[in-house]
């Protein structure tokens, strides 16, 4: 799983409440979490341990989707 903060709707809005923000505060590239990663998040955010992941991806432009720079 890729998370990237630059692509959140609500960065800066649910960073507090969000278990990126309350684990790396807001990185500034993108976090990759492999299986065994995001299996122990879950569980902690099962258990009510951390909040959950608050990612709101924004919509690509539609010039990205084709290629087109």
């Amino acid at each position: 799983m890729l998370i990237d903060c630059d692509t959140c709707a609500v960065r800066g809005l649910k960073c507090d409440d969000c278990v990126i923000g309350a684990l790396l505060d807001a990185p500034p590239q993108p976090v990759h979490l492999d299986a065994s990663e995001q299996d122990a998040i879950g569980s902690l955010m099962a258990a009510g341990l951390i909040p959950p992941l608050r990612l709101v991806a924004l919509p690509a432009p539609p010039d990205a989707e084709r290629g087109i720079a």
